[in-house]
C-alpha cells in the first residue's frame, strides 16, 4: 500500500495535477480543525488551507504558476459555485423584494464606507497612491478586485491579496463583531458578511444559517455588480478634479 501511495505521489508531483492535490489536501485539513475546533470561526477552513499551501510553496520553492497550471481546475469551479448562489436566493425573493428599500440602503452605505475606510486610513496612514488605490476594492471578491484595480491605477495582485485576507478576517471576526452591535437578524447578519467580506463570508453565513447565507449571497452579488460600475466612475471623478 505505501508503495503505491509513493508512486501515486510521484505521478502527481510531475504532472499539473500537483497543485490540483495540494489545494484539496490543504483544505481537507483546514476542514478537519475546523470540524474538531465546533466550527469556531477562528478556525477558518479557508485561512488555514491558504496557510498550509503557501507554507508548502516556500519548503518547496514552487513558483505560484507552475502551482496554479494545476490549482486552476478548482478556479474554474469557483464559476459554477456563484452561479449555484442563485437557487436560495430564489427562494427568498419574496421576502427580499418586501425588504427591497432597506436592502438598498445598506447596499449604498456598506458599499461606501468599505471604500472610504480603507482608502481614507490608508491614505491618513501614508500609503502610497498604488497601495490606496489597490484597497479600494478590497471588499469585492477577487477577480473583480483585480480588474478594478488595474483599471483605476492599482495593483491587481495586491488588490488579490487584499480582497483574500478580507474574506478571511471578516469571515473569522465578523461573528464577534456582529454580536457586539447587537445584531441578531439572521438577515442582516448574513447581508453583512456578503457585503463585507464577499464568497468566503457567504460561505460562512450558509454554514451558520440558510437565511443568513440567502441575504448574503444577495449582499455578494449586488456589491459585485455595482461596485465594478461605481469604484471606477468614483475614481474618475476624483482624479478629473
Amino acid at each position: 500500500m505505501r508503495q503505491e501511495l509513493f508512486e501515486l505521489w510521484v505521478y502527481l508531483a510531475a504532472s499539473p495535477l500537483a497543485g490540483l492535490t495540494l489545494t484539496l489536501l490543504a483544505y481537507a485539513a483546514g476542514w478537519t480543525c475546523y470540524v474538531r475546533c465546533r466550527m469556531h470561526p477562528l478556525a477558518n477552513p479557508v485561512l488555514i488551507a491558504v496557510a498550509l499551501i503557501v507554507t508548502a510553496l516556500l519548503l518547496t520553492r514552487t513558483p505560484y504558476d507552475e502551482y496554479f497550471a494545476g490549482a486552476q481546475f478548482v478556479h474554474f469551479l469557483l464559476g459554477p459555485a456563484v452561479v449555484g448562489l442563485a437557487v436560495p436566493l430564489a427562494r427568498a425573493w419574496p421576502e427580499v423584494r418586501r425588504l427591497a428599500v432597506p436592502v438598498a440602503g445598506a447596499l449604498v452605505a456598506g458599499m461606501s464606507v468599505a471604500v472610504a475606510s480603507a482608502a481614507g486610513l490608508a491614505w491618513l496612514l501614508g500609503a502610497s497612491p498604488v497601495t490606496v488605490l489597490s484597497l479600494a476594492p478590497k471588499s469585492l471578491t477577487a477577480p473583480i478586485a483585480m480588474g478594478i484595480a488595474q483599471k483605476i491605477g492599482g495593483l491587481p495582485a495586491l488588490a488579490a491579496v487584499f480582497a483574500v485576507a478580507t474574506g478571511i478576517l471578516g469571515a473569522s471576526l465578523g461573528k464577534y463583531i456582529l454580536d457586539a452591535c447587537a445584531v441578531r437578524d439572521w438577515r442582516a447578519r448574513g447581508f453583512a458578511l456578503g457585503l463585507g467580506a464577499h464568497g468566503i463570508g457567504t460561505a460562512r453565513a450558509f454554514q451558520v444559517n440558510p437565511e443568513a447565507g440567502a441575504f448574503a449571497s444577495l449582499a455578494f452579488a449586488l456589491h459585485g455588480v455595482l461596485g465594478a460600475i461605481l469604484i471606477p466612475l468614483a475614481y474618475l471623478a476624483w482624479s478629473s478634479r
